[in-house]
């Protein structure tokens, strides 16, 4: 039995070869990894879910510049376009209209954009405050259960 794929034949052999290995694939485990299998699993090795702190900022500027610079440079035509439309408009030329269309249409993805890139910002700035308060409420958990297991040894 064969499939077309986008224009590639799949024969129903080669998917089932396929699917048997993603499911003996570990990467694709989601609930997580035998520790036995992987030794220093849960201790900082490189199978941990890692978030770095100096990436999430460094993201974030990026996006506050680019909207920032998104605000001064995007819509430095507004005004001028703003007054040729007007002016051909006055002149009865259909493209005045049009022109006055873009501009403004222009204007709503500018917006739209910069809202964005905001909304990235600020949701970075988020993530890593709710970040530091995850690792303060772990690391102090920690500590308490060390001084319990400690008492009661």
């Amino acid at each position: 039995m064969h499939r077309s794929n986008g224009g590639a034949d799949v024969t129903f052999t080669e998917w089932e070869e396929a699917k048997a290995h993603a499911a003996g694939d570990t990467r694709m485990r989601l609930n997580g990894y035998p520790a036995a299998d992987h030794p220093g699993c849960g201790t900082g090795s490189a199978l941990d879910l890692v978030v770095e702190d100096d990436e999430l900022g460094k993201l974030g500027n990026l996006a506050y510049g680019l909207r920032q610079q998104l605000g001064s440079d995007g819509g430095h035509a507004a005004a001028a376009s703003g007054e040729a439309a007007t002016s051909l408009t006055g002149e009865g030329l259909d493209m005045g209209a049009a022109l006055g269309d873009l501009n403004e249409a222009w204007e709503t993805k500018l917006k739209t954009l910069k809202d964005a890139c905001g909304q990235l910002s600020d949701h970075l700035d988020y993530t890593r405050a709710a970040h530091h308060k995850d690792e303060d409420k772990i690391t102090g958990a920690m500590s308490s259960i060390a001084t319990l297991d400690d008492r009661i040894k």
